[in-house]
Parts: C-alpha cells; sequence; structure tokens
C-alpha cells in the first residue's frame, strides 16, 4: 500500500537538537533496504540536506528550499524555481526588512549560504551536516540564482517583515513560517507538495502511495499532497488549526516519526541496528 515516504526535518524527523538519532537511522534505513522510497522535503539548504542524507545513510530524493529546488537521489538537479534578481535585491533592501537592523538575512544560492552578519549560534542547527554561512553584503548583491529568502528574529519583527512582503508584492510571492523565528520566502510556484506531486510523477507513484510526516506551516502543501499525512505532536497550533482532520502522532524530541513509521510497517519497535 504504501511505496514513498516523505518527510519534513526540523520538528519532525530530527530531534530537539536538530539532529538524527541512532533509531531514527536504523528505522529509515531498514525501511529503504524493504524497497521504500524516501523523500526528504525541507525548507533548509540543498547542501546541508545532503549532509544530513549522508548521516541517514539512504538514499532520497531532496526537496529543499520548500520545494525551489528537487535533486535526484544521484544528485541530478531534477528542478529549479528561483527568484527573479529583481526580487532578490528588493526584499533584502531595509524597507522590506527593518531600520532597526534586528533581522537576520540570508539568501539560499545554488551552493552557498549568504547572510548579512555573522551569527554564529544558527550553527548549531547544522550539526550534522558541518554546513557554514558567508558574511555577504546582500544589499548589493547581484540576486542571480536564488532560490530562497530567509529571515531570523523576534516573531514580531518577523510579522512586520511579512506585512511588508505583502504589501510590496502581493501574491507574487510564497512566504511562510518554518519555526516562529524563521519566516521564509520564495517565487510563488513553489511549494513542498508541488516539489512532492513532481517526484511522484518521476516515479510513476500516486499520492495514495505516499505517507507524509510534517509539524509546520510549510508543510500545509506536502500534508494535503500526500494520500496518508501525519502531523507531529509538537506541531504549530496554526497548522493543527489549518489541517484538523490530519492525524497527530509522536513528538520529534521522542523520534515520533521513526516509531509511527514502525507501526505502519509492523517492524520491532525495540529494533535499533
Amino acid at each position: 500500500m504504501y511505496k514513498v515516504i516523505a518527510t519534513d526535518l526540523d520538528g519532525t524527523l530530527l530531534n530537539a537538537d536538530h539532529q538524527v538519532d541512532p533509531f531514527t537511522v536504523a528505522t529509515v534505513r531498514k525501511l529503504e533496504s524493504d524497497g521504500l522510497q524516501f523523500v526528504i522535503a525541507t525548507g533548509r539548504h540543498y547542501c546541508d540536506v545532503a549532509g544530513i542524507r549522508n548521516v541517514l545513510g539512504i538514499n532520497p530524493y531532496l526537496i529543499t528550499s520548500n520545494g525551489a529546488r528537487i535533486h535526484t537521489p544521484d544528485d541530478e538537479v531534477l528542478h529549479a524555481d528561483d527568484l527573479s534578481p529583481e526580487i532578490v535585491r528588493r526584499v533584502v533592501r531595509p524597507e522590506i526588512v527593518g531600520e532597526h537592523g534586528r533581522v537576520i538575512v540570508s539568501l539560499f544560492a545554488d551552493q552557498a549560504w549568504l547572510i548579512d552578519r555573522d551569527a554564529p549560534e544558527l550553527l548549531k542547527l547544522h550539526q550534522d551536516s558541518g554546513f557554514t554561512y558567508e558574511v555577504t553584503d546582500l544589499v548589493n548583491y547581484h540576486g542571480g540564482d536564488i532560490a530562497k529568502a530567509l529571515y531570523i528574529g523576534d516573531p514580531a519583527d518577523l510579522a512586520q517583515v511579512a506585512a511588508n512582503l505583502e504589501r510590496e508584492f502581493g501574491d507574487t510571492l510564497y512566504v511562510t513560517y518554518s519555526l516562529p523565528d524563521c519566516l521564509e520566502v520564495m517565487t510563488s510556484s513553489v511549494s513542498k507538495g508541488r516539489a512532492l506531486q513532481i517526484v511522484l510523477e518521476r516515479l510513476g507513484v500516486d499520492a495514495s502511495h505516499c505517507v507524509a510526516f510534517g509539524d509546520n506551516m510549510n508543510d500545509i502543501d506536502l500534508l494535503e499532497t500526500a494520500g496518508h499525512p501525519f502531523m507531529m505532536n509538537n506541531a504549530n497550533p496554526d497548522l493543527i488549526t489549518r489541517l484538523p482532520n490530519v492525524p497527530r502522532i509522536g513528538n520529534n524530541f521522542e523520534a515520533g516519526v521513526a516509531h509511527h513509521l514502525r507501526k505502519l510497517f509492523s517492524i520491532d519497535d525495540e529494533l535499533t541496528a
């Protein structure tokens, strides 16, 4: 019945330290060896996710930057959808970000994470991959080859950024939250759900044979696309309100995805290797 397993990372497959645990690694490797195809669907950068994939030890499709990039298991670019250079140059300006300077601004280029200041506290989120940023003068950046803009800051400041984006760009952008302090911006044709549909079509698998897991607002389309969606118990309350009929499972900090997969596929829950 189930042929494809699609999962978000932060707040979902990764634990509270934003890392993969041995129980989850054992689970996904067992399922892949049994013929299941995994799809990782995340807002993270492709280079970052490739490192996490290597820790998991599986060969998934990678949906990154919330669907702006899709890579096959052998790292072929299957799909890319960039923000226009003109928009990139506008979304990093103080009139959008805020003249106060409190919001950290990042751009995800093809092979690099560009950031407007040194922010070493963010590197703890990338322990498994070792992915790091390049401090860049974003206001004077040319704007080409950018999959995503990311704002990190206090939720109140981000709410103002979101309002500025809405006023300036309307529905020409896809603006969503991956965490309460992370506001993400892609072109309007991008979403995890649309990217998942591209992967399913390539595999020749109907969405009714796909399981999906998520926890936040950027997972809405992913969960709506999969035939068998599941929401983390630690999910954003706004996501729970938006998708009240999606079943809730365990918490990410208790390997909830791995435990639920073992139930779905009748695997001994004590297996750790």
